[in-house]
């Protein structure tokens, strides 16, 4: 195999990142924006989606931005919006899973509800099912390699309170994307996921801004701050990359050394 002489350069690279319309999604979105890569992002709600498509085609790359409605729990929608992004960008080389919900609404593990377990189930584990598989049938048709990539949570390998919903759909993430690394490496097909830790998204900022959380989880981040959306994107423009076509399998951890302090 020959040397890439830019191996961050997607130009022609088309990436998808569904809930890529704010938080971690939209910060991968903007570094593979300029990487020069055609992207497509997913959310449900359209005035985000277009503030954010917005704020990518603003940022000048030589892709084609496209921002599309698309709730990921319903599998019909999704493959009708994943065959909508192929028509608009002409492929998929990099499908990023990034959409989910958070999972707060029970008092404590007991009190939980099956409504309230499943709402979680729906957008974080069916949701990236479908999303994945979309994508996977999409990538093997077209027999040129591409990448999956899945996003977790360190609530995936650390034990968190009336949280244990959202923990099993990011620990099977993480299990989803191994089963795939192993079953698509024969087409070319690469699967990575990665973990966030403590990083201040919307979803995330009720917590962090609170002053007693913040005094006490703070100081157990050896980097001293909240993780910020855009430290994602540069994992993001490396796994789009066909230049990682050896480096599937994996799981990155990026939290500021929080797990390992």
């Amino acid at each position: 195999m020959q040397p890439m002489t830019a191996p961050f350069d997607l130009t022609g690279q088309a990436v998808l990142v569904t809930g890529g319309n704010s938080g971690i999604g939209l910060g991968m979105s903007r570094a593979l924006v300029r990487a020069g890569a055609d992207v497509a992002i997913w959310g449900t709600n359209e005035q985000k989606n277009a503030d954010a498509g917005a704020e990518l085609e603003a940022l000048g790359g030589a892709g084609t931005v496209v921002s599309l409605r698309c709730d990921v729990g319903d599998e019909e929608e999704v493959d009708r919006v994943f065959a909508a992004t192929v028509e608009a960008l002409g492929k998929v080389d990099t499908c990023v899973a990034n959409a989910g919900v958070g999972g707060g609404g029970a008092a404590s593990f007991m009190e939980m509800t099956l409504d309230q377990w499943r709402a979680v189930m729906r957008v974080n584990s069916e949701g990236a099912f479908f999303t994945l598989r979309a994508a996977a049938r999409h990538l093997v048709e077209r027999a040129d390699g591409g990448g999956l990539v899945g996003v977790a949570s360190l609530a995936a390998i650390e034990g968190q309170a009336r949280g244990q919903g959202y923990a099993a759909t990011k620990g099977g993430m993480i299990s989803m994307l191994k089963a795939l690394a192993v079953e698509l490496a024969r087409y070319g097909v690469r699967a990575n996921t990665i973990l966030p830790g403590w990083i201040d998204t919307p979803m995330a900022a009720p917590a962090l801004h609170w002053d007693r959380f913040r005094d006490k989880v703070l100081p157990r981040v050896p980097v001293r701050r909240w993780g910020e959306p855009d430290d994602f994107g540069p994992i993001a423009v490396y796994l789009a990359s066909p230049a990682t076509g050896y480096h599937t399998g994996d799981t990155f951890v990026i939290d500021g050394g929080y797990s390992i302090f």
